[in-house]
């Protein structure tokens, strides 16, 4: 059976084809594409059983009649996030789809406490000036973190693993979430309600999934209640934050930094080479002109030690839709409610 994986970036093939040949030894082919799987590629999978989606492919209702007409049975997605995903099509359209529950809870963590640092110490500003050799201090001051206030928004693994660096760090911990962690109360943190979360935090860091509940969860109301020299960091969801009312707040001189590693619109833009081209997204273009915003390209996730966590769970995630087998990754099965 050949399998076709969609959206598969080249630093990524490798492992994931090492993964595969280690579990399939040959009974099974990958077939690597660089393209996202949307309702107008959808139509390139025919006769392919199996297909592994990626977090940046549009997997609505028109995709997925298209997908399942074309003989696919089960979607393996390769990231922890589903929001891209049609489910309730997909259970009508008799699909199996699975997802990576988990993987290094360190990659994302850590990158998180990157954009931190970046914008508080200046960084990137610092780093232009001294390649054109222009080694002045001026508009470089940051601020010490111990001390200070870090506000943890979801406090899973990855925001557990967070709020270990920042207590590292010497900082106070505010964590805000559906339900406490222990590892957390462990270290000291005090769970808020949202508003005394924002409206304490010197630096707040966003680790909760994208859903009905927490889309927009920055909005207008949050980022007033947040301090003028806060930093604001998300390295989860882009539709947890409004772009609207963050360029806003912005505009009126607030915050002292802001890292984003994923962005509401970021679909057709993150991944893909658009440097010749003119950037059509006003509010994206309208970040980068602020010298305090540093935006990257979803890369969070992006080391040797995840994406490899992420191929091995899903060929385990095929592995068991071969067999028959629902494990727990799985998100959809046919004949289930």
């Amino acid at each position: 059976m050949e399998i076709v994986a969609y959206g598969v970036l080249a630093d990524e093939e490798p492992l994931l084809r090492d993964a595969f040949d280690s579990a399939f030894a040959g009974r099974h082919e990958l077939r690597c594409l660089r393209l996202f799987l949307d309702r107008d590629t959808a139509p390139t999978a025919v006769g392919h059983e199996v297909v592994l989606s990626s977090v940046n492919d549009t997997l609505d209702a028109e995709a997925l009649r298209s997908l399942a007409e074309g003989g696919t049975r089960m979607i393996a997605q390769r990231s922890t996030g589903y929001n891209n995903i049609d489910l309730p099509a997909a259970r009508e359209l008799g699909l199996t789809v699975a997802r990576v529950s988990s993987y290094s809870p360190y990659s994302v963590a850590e990158f998180a406490w990157t954009l931190a640092l970046a914008v508080d110490r200046r960084i990137v500003r610092a780093a232009r000036r001294t390649r054109d050799f222009d080694f002045r201090l001026d508009g470089l001051m940051g601020r010490d973190l111990r001390g200070r206030t870090a506000g943890v928004v979801g406090t899973g693994k990855i925001g557990a693993a967070f709020a270990r660096i920042a207590h590292g760090f010497g900082m106070r911990l505010l964590g805000w979430d559906v339900a406490e962690n222990p590892d957390c109360l462990a270290l000291g943190m005090e769970y808020v309600p949202r508003e005394r979360l924002f409206a304490e935090a010197d630096l707040i860091s966003l680790h909760v999934p994208l859903l009905p509940g927490t889309h927009h969860l920055v909005d207008a109301e949050a980022l007033a209640l947040m301090k003028d020299d806060a930093v604001l960091v998300n390295s989860s969801r882009g539709g947890l934050v409004d772009t609207d009312a963050l360029l806003q707040t912005l505009r009126a001189g607030r915050l002292s930094g802001v890292g984003l590693d994923v962005y509401e619109e970021e679909a057709g833009v993150f991944f893909l080479d658009k440097s010749l081209e003119v950037m059509t997204d006003e509010r994206l273009a309208r970040l980068m002109t602020f010298g305090n915003v540093l935006v990257t390209s979803h890369q969070a996730y992006f080391t040797r030690d995840a994406v490899g966590q992420i191929a091995r769970t899903t060929v385990t995630n095929i592995e068991d839709h071969i067999a028959g087998r629902s494990g727990e990754n799985v998100l959809v099965r046919p004949g289930t409610a």
